[in-house]
């Protein structure tokens, strides 16, 4: 019986491998943060906005728009998706190979909350789901990509203990304790493609104009309650919920495009451009006031429903957003020139027209610019010179605003760590990539100031595909 000689078993303990790291982080991101998000900013608008880039992109400040890569997936502009590798047999039209890739990523963050006017902090960490991503090559010059993530978190717990006094003459009446409580927030589940509108070389290099669009469906909830206690020595009281659960969900779209141009034999210039319009999506509100004693055997036992509304239909309107900007790229050549990537981006959110079951809430038009870098030193035999160092920066108003402006800005820097898989898969490209970002909102001015550091982790695999059998 011939002996095959395939890379088939290898692509094989590959995939094994890419559904282990899989299933580990999916049950990362199932399983509860081991403790609280605790932001009262996610109390507004659809919450707290996440990282929603590449660690690639992170490391580098966020940029996006001009940023192509054949070995990790940057989902915020589908018209990156016609640069994965595919290539055909000579004298056919059919598909030979092509280099897939699998990238996928978690986030640990760590908040310290000060209020300006108490000299106490509060700390609170989380680990949490931040992507996964698949990119896969049709034909030169056309991929598609599809993958999950995040969009906005809701997480807090805030308890306010207070005296009530009499209106009149101001006497003390009682004690109250009011615990507000928020979970939810958005995902993204997302399928696109990306085609090269033409193509020529020049100075040796590609100049091309590709194009891309994203198809997605933006799903998630929102969960607010208000529960009420009042204290009396003599007097027994029962407690109040408010409670509104609300779902939302829809299709939308997004589009892309980016204008790769060569300047010299190893230099280029890419230019981008995405975005998407004004999103209408169904929404559905339960609103629930009720009074409630609490058991230790059966928990929560409702007395009275003073309100309980079911199946309320809404909308929620998304903003329309846009992001331009561009990334200037050296290739590194081995054992001779190093590489380097400089790129920056301006982002902007009109915020304004968000709107819940026809209600405005406290959120303004947005903005943000980033700034980043990657350096590739001379790739030689030593490891560290085949690691990519990335750092940048972004600033801008928050989108939330209570009372005054609330700045935003914040750091970064990244690496990518290439690792072995094995000798008898050459083909096989892996890179553990890192992110670590700063982010500071608000200042002495604001109700709140919120420090964050948030360290992502990911990985990138790719294989070759499609490669034929070979036998002897």
């Amino acid at each position: 019986m011939p002996l095959a000689k395939s890379i088939i078993p290898n692509r094989i303990k590959l995939l094994h491998k890419s559904f282990g790291l899989t299933a580990l982080f999916i049950f990362i991101w199932l399983i509860p943060g081991f403790t609280q998000d605790n932001s009262p900013y996610s109390r507004f608008g659809i919450g707290d906005l996440t990282a929603t880039t590449n660690i690639n992109n992170r490391g580098m400040g966020g940029v996006t728009a001009g940023f192509a890569d054949q070995l990790s997936v940057n989902f915020n502009n589908p018209a990156s998706f016609s640069s994965y590798q595919a290539w055909k047999e000579k004298k056919s039209k059919k598909l030979s190979s092509g280099r897939a890739i699998l990238d996928i990523g978690v986030n640990v963050d760590n908040r310290t909350l000060r209020d300006p006017l108490v000299v106490k902090n509060f700390k609170a960490s989380n680990a949490v789901f931040s992507y996964m991503q698949v990119g896969i090559p049709l034909r030169r010059g056309w991929g598609m990509s599809f993958g999950l993530r995040p969009v906005s978190r809701i997480s807090y717990r805030i308890d306010k203990s207070e005296r009530l006094t009499d209106p009149v003459t101001g006497a003390p009446i009682d004690s109250a304790i009011t615990r507000y409580r928020g979970d939810g927030g958005a995902y993204l589940a997302t399928a696109g493609t990306g085609l090269s509108l033409f193509s020529k070389e020049k100075f040796g290099l590609e100049e091309k104009l590709s194009v891309g669009f994203n198809l997605g469906y933006l799903f998630g909830k929102k969960d607010y309650s208000s529960r009420r206690s009042l204290i009396n020595d003599s007097v027994a009281y029962y407690q109040a919920n408010f409670q509104t659960k609300s779902t939302f969900g829809k299709l939308q779209a997004s589009a892309g495009i980016q204008y790769q141009i060569p300047l010299n034999k190893s230099t280029t210039l890419t230019l981008g451009a995405y975005g998407n319009l004004k999103q209408e999506l169904n929404a559905e509100q339960d609103i629930l006031r009720e009074t409630f004693y609490y058991d230790h055997g059966l928990g929560e036992v409702r007395l009275d429903s003073v309100s309980d509304i079911r199946g309320r239909k809404g909308k929620m309107i998304l903003p329309a957003s846009y992001t331009i900007g561009f990334v200037w790229q050296k290739y590194a050549i081995p054992n001779k020139e190093g590489g380097w990537m400089i790129g920056a981006d301006y982002n902007r959110q009109s915020w304004s027209e968000y709107r819940f079951f026809g209600k405005t809430d406290s959120i303004q038009d947005t903005w943000e610019i980033r700034v980043g870098a990657q350096i590739s030193p001379i790739p030689r035999h030593n490891y560290f010179t085949n690691v990519n160092y990335r750092f940048g920066f972004f600033a801008g108003p928050d989108y939330v605003r209570l009372i005054n402006k609330t700045p935003r800005f914040g750091a970064s820097f990244g690496a990518g760590l290439p690792i072995s898989i094995s000798r008898q898969a050459p083909n096989q490209i892996t890179f553990i990539n890192v992110a670590l970002e700063y982010v500071k909102r608000g200042n002495k001015q604001n109700l709140l100031q919120d420090n964050l550091f948030r360290f992502t982790l990911g990985f990138s695999l790719s294989d070759i595909w499609f490669i034929k059998r070979q036998y002897d």
